[in-house]
């Protein structure tokens, strides 16, 4: 069909009914009704002479047109948006933009506060989504802007996206205030192998690395548990005599609250660089850049680590 003959606000509905998987969350994403939206795909539905999408109980799945026209109609788009957002302005005091955000559990628990008392202040109606590192599909999703930034020690985002390191940590042993091995300044490597330990897997990280550096040393720890996350540690600790191997600043954010301490690491483990990740398609979104800028200014540790692409 001639594209003159088409309506090319139909193509938006489309572009995000693949994304979204339902008409309600399309209405939300796009501020239209959901009639509204049933509406204009009735019509695309009609313009193309195809269903395009049919319903099942996990939401609207495409039809093998609609996967057809997947990739190009979103590579318009894209082009699109990207040609009008070079000169767009973007006002963080009136925007009503929402960002996705990737990270892990740690990095809601350093990252997110402090955000939120930013936007609170410069960006009040700059709402945030965040979404786990874990996905396998964290990749595809940034380049499919689904996901527009993401932050901390994620091995799988080096090739192919813009990098920028915030901030360089140590890891060091946490455990509670009362423990027996906290009663001197410092661990005895013999003391540090012989306790029980918490053994954190943190997967889609490379925090996993520590477990491989203290292996390479031939340290035999005595691992009495292993957790997928960081979410629980602090209550663990708190109320037995294990002992953790952690980044620096997620323990600074749960010594207070559960009565715990750190120590040094007994041997060499080298540390963490954390960075922020995002995919080309929003390298000069105004926006985005805004973003970038607020997260390097709050978590940067001032090397003014400039923003780079890799192969």
């Amino acid at each position: 069909m001639e594209l003159a003959r088409l309506d090319l606000n139909l193509l938006l509905v489309f572009h995000h009914l693949l994304r979204e998987k339902r008409v309600s969350a399309v209405a939300t994403v796009l501020g239209m009704s959901q009639p509204a939206v049933s509406s204009a795909l009735g019509r695309l539905r009609t313009s193309l002479g195809d269903e395009l999408f049919l319903r099942t109980q996990h939401g609207m799945a495409p039809t093998p047109y609609a996967l057809q026209l997947a990739e190009p109609v979103a590579t318009a788009l894209d082009g699109l948006q990207q040609a009008l957002n070079v000169r767009a302005a973007f006002d963080p005091a009136t925007s009503e933009r929402r960002f996705t955000l990737a990270m892990t559990d740690v990095g809601e628990m350093y990252f997110l506060p402090v955000l939120m008392d930013a936007l609170a202040q410069t960006a009040p109606g700059v709402t945030l989504q965040v979404v786990a590192v874990t996905s396998a599909s964290l990749g595809a999703d940034m380049a499919s802007g689904r996901t527009d930034l993401a932050l901390g020690l994620l091995p799988q985002l080096q090739a192919g996206f813009f990098q920028q390191a915030l901030f360089r940590q140590p890891y060091v042993c946490l455990m509670r205030e009362g423990h027996p091995l906290a009663a001197a300044p410092s661990l005895a490597l013999a003391d540090f192998a012989a306790a029980s330990h918490v053994r954190v897997i943190a997967a889609g990280t490379g925090h996993g690395r520590v477990d491989e550096a203290l292996e390479r040393q031939g340290l035999q720890r005595r691992i009495r548990l292993t957790v997928p996350h960081y979410v629980a540690l602090g209550d663990v600790l708190g109320h037995s005599d294990l002992i953790a191997t952690v980044p620096e600043r997620f323990a600074q954010r749960v010594t207070t609250p559960f009565g715990l301490t750190t120590r040094p690491l007994p041997l060499a483990v080298d540390g963490s660089v954390i960075h922020q990740f995002w995919h080309a398609r929003l390298h000069k979104d105004p926006g985005h850049q805004w973003l970038r800028e607020l997260v390097a200014h709050s978590f940067g540790d001032g090397s003014k680590d400039s923003a780079r692409q890799t192969a």
